[in-house]
């Protein structure tokens, strides 16, 4: 898959998911914010194509196509952020992984600083995009304790769907697990949706821990480690993506 999408050229930002610097979402902001160049010239614009001939950096370093692809899961603790860097010097997850990995990766899809659970490292940046696109409906699995006793009408609200702030946010299933615990699927996963949805309704997770992507458990792996995905999930997730592009 990789070595076919970097055959010719390729837009810049596609490029530095390859090389594992970032999603291709986060690349974008990276060279609108001027820390790209290609070949010495700086690139601030989207849409600059490349090759492998090239020569691109980053901070004025170079950065490369991977050739040996990455695929790791993570049970991230609370209070550790999914950046490659952090202003506030808060501890990284990219941190927790494994010492001998010497390639640049990168964490896929959203997982708040005080959240925990699963997330992945990857430095496949086809693998990122279509794990990360509403149009695959990969389902992500969360387990959720709040502060305070859930109202049957969070539940009802959620599962219908309800717009706060000119957003829609919609859970695929909700069960309740206690008074104060649910278990809640999202398909997209908006940005921060499950601790926005609770704040309407004035309430607060007191943990809120994803157990699943996919068909990708949490299951027994310890916080704050990790191990390699599997051939089967990952091949379970491609053929998802698949299977979805054929039918467009």
């Amino acid at each position: 898959m990789q070595e076919e999408s970097i055959a010719n050229q390729i837009r810049l930002q596609v490029y530095l998911s390859h090389a594992g610097v970032a999603s291709r979402r986060a690349s974008e902001s990276l060279i609108q914010q001027g820390r790209v160049s290609v070949n010495g010239s700086i690139i601030t614009e989207l849409g600059q194509k490349v090759s492998l001939q090239d020569t691109v950096t980053l901070d004025g370093k170079p950065v490369h196509i991977e050739q040996n692809l990455q695929y790791i899961v993570l049970n991230k603790p609370p209070m550790f952020i999914c950046s490659s860097f952090d202003t506030e010097n808060r501890p990284l997850a990219k941190d927790l992984l494994p010492k001998e990995i010497q390639e640049r990766l990168y964490s896929v899809g959203r997982l708040d600083y005080r959240s925990s659970g699963l997330i992945f490292f990857t430095n496949d940046g086809d693998f990122a995009a279509n794990l990360s696109h509403p149009r695959n409906q990969i389902e992500k699995e969360y387990i959720v304790e709040s502060t305070g006793i859930i109202d049957d009408k969070i539940i009802d609200s959620f599962s219908r769907g309800i717009e706060i702030d000119n957003i829609f946010y919609k859970s695929e299933k909700i069960t309740r697990i206690g008074r104060k615990i649910l278990d809640i699927v999202l398909i997209e996963g908006k940005n921060r949706e499950i601790r926005r949805v609770f704040s309407y309704f004035h309430l607060h997770p007191k943990s809120l821990k994803r157990v699943r992507i996919g068909p990708v458990l949490l299951d027994r792996l310890p916080e704050g480690k990790t191990r390699e995905l599997t051939n089967y999930e990952k091949e379970t997730l491609c053929k998802k993506w698949s299977k979805n592009d054929n039918s467009n």
